[in-house]
């Protein structure tokens, strides 16, 4: 298999790592990840990441109580710096070199988030994990990562989830939901498709940045992603056609 992109940004949601559990992380999935991860790396592409943490806190969620939202947020990206710091020992213990950079300073666990030095890495071969969002409340890390994939150059947002495409409706209540293969950010936008915030649909349409959406679950569904089949998937672009044929 031939990739089609030589360096992409991998987004994966805290409830990714979360397995079957109700909370917290199932280190066999973050296994699971790193080894699709590190098949991916082994075919030359440059892989950046960036993890949610919706599987131990989230800023909006019913947890947060009536906190106030920006020191929720902060809790929130915390989280995501414990995913990360799995992600990293996971992905480590398979020989694959890895950085975590957080755009909050936590020098003990992770690098400040500075973009050179995130490029550097790339080059080099190691993966990137971007943690703590975008180092600001009111920012999801959907935000955090359109902002990064557009800092390092990557050619796509790889938006892993737990179905495979974008569906008119939600799947799991909606059987009549119908599954689009290509769509554009503007369609997304009009009919308030749940796949990124709205902040971040924005900020990849005005950059004309793909983002391609799949279900991570699929053992080999990464690899797939990068080698362009797009039967795996939903694929966003400007006029809903593919680039990467």
């Amino acid at each position: 298999m031939k990739p089609v992109f030589k360096r992409i940004l991998l987004k994966l949601s805290g409830e990714a790592l979360m397995g079957e559990q109700n909370y917290g992380i199932d280190t066999k999935i973050a296994e699971s990840v790193a080894e699709q991860i590190k098949s991916v790396q082994q075919l030359g592409v440059e892989v950046a990441i960036v993890v949610g943490g919706g599987n131990i806190f989230r800023g909006v969620s019913k947890s947060a109580g009536n906190m106030d939202r920006g020191s929720a947020d902060y809790i929130g990206m915390l989280a995501t710096v414990m995913n990360a710091v799995v992600l990293q020992d996971a992905l480590e213990k398979l020989n694959v070199f890895t950085r975590v950079m957080s755009a909050i300073d936590i020098p003990q666990l992770a690098e400040p988030f500075i973009r050179r030095r995130a490029e550097r890495h790339l080059e080099k071969g190691r993966v990137v994990i971007f943690a703590a969002g975008t180092g600001n409340p009111y920012f999801t890390t959907d935000s955090a990562a359109a902002l990064r994939a557009l800092e390092v150059k990557a050619e796509v947002i790889m938006k892993a989830t737990k179905v495979d495409g974008i569906y008119s409706a939600d799947p799991m209540i909606d059987a009549q939901a119908e599954k689009y293969d290509t769509i554009t950010y503007q369609e997304v936008l009009e009919k308030h498709l749940k796949v990124m915030d709205s902040s971040a649909i924005s900020l990849c349409m005005d950059n004309n940045l793909p983002i391609m959406v799949f279900n991570m679950k699929q053992q080999g569904n990464i690899i797939k992603a990068v080698c362009g089949d797009l039967s795996i998937g939903t694929i966003v672009t400007v006029n809903g056609k593919t680039q990467t044929a």
